[in-house]
């Protein structure tokens, strides 16, 4: 999870830029605020406890994003969390936000629904109450007399009594001086309980020439409490300067309220009306006797919230002005769906709409079952996918802890499952490699000593000859090799000179040579011909080779009192002589011999008779080039050979110089002849040049020179 920040109060005060901005402008804020209350401070301090007030806002501000950065870290590390989040943001979320649009859709369409049909009701009322104002204005238009107006709206009054029982009709002059010329006053009809009936028509209805609406009075048997009701006013006569008007009242009381129900079906609830604008009343629809309104001090939006709510339009009688009362509406989902369906066409003897709505309960059913279906598979989707990672974060832990024995569970035959195959296969490879690259070392290391042990057997120092000057070098393929060279002290001032290749390279190789070099240590103190010695290495190396080895060899003896160099060649590359002044030019000896070691029927015959046995007479200045054939053999990238021409070419020309400058300038031809290739072979070779001959014989044994 990386570096966690500081978390402890005092880190986070003393030890960030924003806990030390908001400690001092918090300790400038309390020190003005503290001043202040004790002198009046100057006017420039007003600017500095902005600027402080300015830096603890800014410092909260950075704390506040610090603060969303850690608690991100912290929540959303785990991929599970992730995955869970994410699920939740484009799964349930968007889901939720469907469902609620749809719940949200459908309570408006039926808050909107409902209000219509509750609306569309009532007006019904108040239509039904107009025309009976209109058709009893025009009986009595009819009558012509304004006496038979008790009659006719008695009449009227009786035809609607089982229905309303409390609706009052009555006659009354359009201005008051009417009723004093033609001598009748107000005619009622009914029981006018809810509000006395009126004397006089308003001016305000008499300018509109009719009204058809609810009012809001104050009962008789109450004080100030206002009561509904749907009042008509029509006048006798259509033509201008109508004497009388018709008055019809129904009073919005229990009664209506159950007709409203059940012709809606939706119930009224409480009213809310306002009889000044700083006082609603508010109020229950109760029965007929009694007001339905009694006094609550709450605001309009209170008495009503969570309901649905009409707003209906009222008027005040005596001046006209209009407001607004709000009802609350009582209804069930269940019987407004009924009510509408009803009308509809019909399926099989049911209602088409009941149909639909099986159809939208079956398809929400199977919304719901598929989105927690979702949830679930979501949830265990996130579980397996982050368990699988959480596994393989603790594999890659341990592995880096160096625990390659560690393997994962396989517990899905999935792409997760083959993941944590692969991880296991991967960290046993792993383990392999490593066990691998141990035992690479290991032999890395017992082939440096064996190197080591190798180096050893050649010569270790210089030779020290008066009258021969002498140079080796000997740059072995590998770790180890198969040349080998040595100097043997044979007494009375004689030297030998040996140089040797074992077939192969590596460690059979390097075990052959070690055996070589012991025979001839022993038989060099026996055998003084090299000619001889070579026969006897022979015959026993033949019994102890492998019949797929073979050793090349030169052995020369040199015998500086008697000036001459005795040599055989068994099988080994050329010896390169270029004598003192090079006025004859280069030498390549090679005399007949055979490859020592060989396991084959009458081979040990066959190589005494071949062997040939030479000695030359040596002067100062003589230059004598032992090698093997890794010298000669030596490939560049295009696979071409150094070749026997081209040493003795150099020989040829830089003999002249001494035995350690003509080994490195062969040295550093041979290197960029060879350029970018690998070595191929291994490299030795032997450089003698006699400086004087017929010296003192040499009692002590000599040391001799090893180059690598």
């Amino acid at each position: 999870m990386g570096p966690e920040p500081q978390s402890g109060p005092r880190a986070l005060l003393f030890g960030t830029f924003p806990g030390r901005l908001f400690l001092a402008s918090t300790t400038i804020r309390l020190l003005l605020a503290l001043l202040g209350s004790l002198v009046t401070l100057p006017a420039f301090t007003e600017v500095l406890a902005a600027v402080a007030t300015l830096g603890i806002l800014l410092s909260l501000g950075i704390f506040t994003v610090r603060l969303l950065r850690l608690a991100n870290r912290r929540l959303l590390w785990r991929v599970r969390r992730k995955l869970i989040i994410s699920y939740v943001f484009m799964g349930v979320i968007p889901a939720g936000l469907i469902l609620v649009f749809f719940l949200f859709g459908g309570v408006v369409m039926f808050m909107n629904i409902t209000t219509y049909l509750f609306k569309d009701g009532y007006d019904d009322f108040v239509d039904e109450v107009r025309v009976m104002a209109e058709t009893s204005a025009v009986e009595i238009e009819r009558s012509g007399r304004v006496q038979d107006a008790g009659a006719i709206l008695g009449r009227r009054r009786a035809n609607v009594q089982e229905r309303y029982p409390e609706l009052s009709l009555a006659l009354v002059p359009v201005q008051p001086s009417e009723s004093t010329a033609s001598g009748v006053a107000s005619v009622t009809a009914g029981p006018w309980r809810h509000v006395p009936p009126p004397s006089v028509v308003p001016a305000w209805v008499v300018a509109r020439g009719e009204f058809a609406g609810t009012l809001a009075v104050i009962p008789p048997d109450a004080t100030d409490e206002p009561e509904l009701l749907i009042r008509a006013a029509v006048p006798v006569g259509r033509r201008p300067g109508a004497r009388y008007a018709v008055i019809v009242d129904l009073p919005v009381d229990q009664e209506v309220v159950e007709r409203l129900k059940d012709k809606t079906g939706i119930r009224a609830g409480d009213v809310t009306v306002r009889t000044d604008v700083a006082r609603p009343i508010v109020g229950r629809l109760r029965s007929a006797a009694s007001s339905f309104f009694r006094r609550e001090p709450q605001a309009p939006a209170a008495a009503t919230a969570g309901a649905n709510v009409m707003v209906l339009e009222y008027y005040d009688w005596q001046t006209g002005m209009a407001d607004r009362a709000h009802v609350s509406l009582d209804v069930r989902l269940r019987d407004l769906y009924s009510r509408l369906s009803s009308a509809g066409p019909k399926v099989r003897n049911e209602n088409f709409g009941d149909v639909i709505l099986l159809v939208l309960v079956i398809v929400a059913a199977l919304f719901l079952i598929i989105q927690i279906v979702a949830l679930v598979m979501g949830f265990a989707l996130a579980r397996s996918i982050t368990g699988s990672v959480h596994e393989l974060f603790m594999g890659t832990e341990r592995v880096r802890q160096g625990d390659f024995t560690h393997r994962m569970k396989i517990t899905a035959q999935d792409q997760l499952g083959e993941l944590a195959s692969s991880f296991n296969e991967m960290t046993g490879s792993i383990e392999q490699l490593l066990q691998t690259e141990a035992e690479k070392k290991r032999l890395e290391e017992e082939l440096r000593i064996a190197r080591q042990i190798q180096m050893s057997l050649l010569p270790p120092g210089p030779l020290l000859v008066p009258g021969l000057e002498v140079t080796a070098l000997c740059v072995p393929a590998r770790e180890v090799g198969g040349d080998y060279y040595d100097f043997l002290a044979l007494g009375d001032g004689r030297v030998g000179v040996l140089i040797a290749d074992v077939s192969g390279k590596g460690t059979s190789a390097a075990l052959y040579m070690a055996e070589l070099k012991g025979l001839v240590l022993a038989l060099s103190q026996i055998y003084q011909s090299p000619r001889d010695l070579l026969i006897e290495v022979n015959r026993i190396l033949s019994d102890n080779l492998d019949s797929r080895s073979f050793i090349t060899m030169t052995y020369a003896v040199i015998d500086l009192g008697a000036a001459t160099l005795t040599y055989a060649r068994a099988g080994h590359t050329p010896l390169i002589y270029l004598p003192a002044g090079g006025s004859d030019g280069v030498q390549v000896l090679t005399p007949s011999g055979m490859v020592l070691g060989l396991r084959l029927d009458g081979v040990q015959e066959k190589f005494t008779e071949l062997l040939e046995e030479r000695t030359l007479t040596i002067a100062a200045g003589d230059v004598f080039v032992l090698y093997t054939d890794g010298v000669t053999e030596a490939m560049n990238l295009d696979s071409d050979l150094f070749g026997d021409a081209r040493l003795s070419r150099l020989v040829e020309e830089h003999g002249h110089l001494d035995s350690s400058e003509l080994r490195e300038r062969i040295l550093r031809e041979v290197e960029a002849f060879v350029g970018e290739a690998d070595q191929h072979d291994d490299m030795t070779m032997i450089l003698m040049k006699i400086e004087h001959v017929g010296a003192a014989r040499v009692a002590e044994p000599v040391a001799a020179s090893r180059v690598v």
